[in-house]
């Protein structure tokens, strides 16, 4: 069964908590494919991957390179999934894709302080549980920590 995850950011920046969370889904052995909403998007995260601690190394590409299926991470704006992705990553408001059956993991980041982007989380939420899917909430703590909510 799929589980999705709904990670609330609120006073925190997607350029704080991603990185982190992909470093986990690799310790843990998964592939991951990140969908973002545009191809600007998709570039500054691929840029912001490359720089954002010095003693770290998330190896990724975009979705647009030729050895696409190689890379364990994959910065997309399509909802395919060229690196046989087992967890998938939505950004900006990315739609659950058609096929978010297939994955074990899907990750849904949303701005809360953005009433569009609340909106769509919710309708993902609702949507969600129709199909079956194990859904958590997940609110950072006063501390930055995530805690799962109820």
């Amino acid at each position: 069964m799929t589980e999705v995850l709904f990670y609330h950011l609120q006073d925190v920046t997607l350029e704080n908590v991603l990185p982190p969370l992909l470093e986990k889904s690799l310790e843990r052995g998964w592939r991951v494919v990140v969908q973002s909403t545009s191809e600007e998007r998709t570039e500054a995260l691929d840029a912001h991957l490359w720089t954002y601690r010095e003693d770290s190394f998330l190896p990724h590409a975009t979705s647009r390179v030729a050895d696409v299926g190689d890379h364990p991470i994959v910065l997309a704006v399509e909802d395919s999934n060229p690196n046989r992705a087992n967890v998938r990553f939505l950004v900006d408001n990315a739609a659950l894709p058609a096929d978010s059956d297939l994955y074990d993991r899907v990750v849904l980041l949303f701005n809360g302080d953005d009433a569009d982007a609340l909106a769509a989380a919710r309708q993902a939420w609702t949507d969600c549980k129709a199909r079956g899917f194990d859904v958590t909430y997940w609110q950072a703590d006063e501390r930055g920590r995530w805690q799962k909510r109820d």
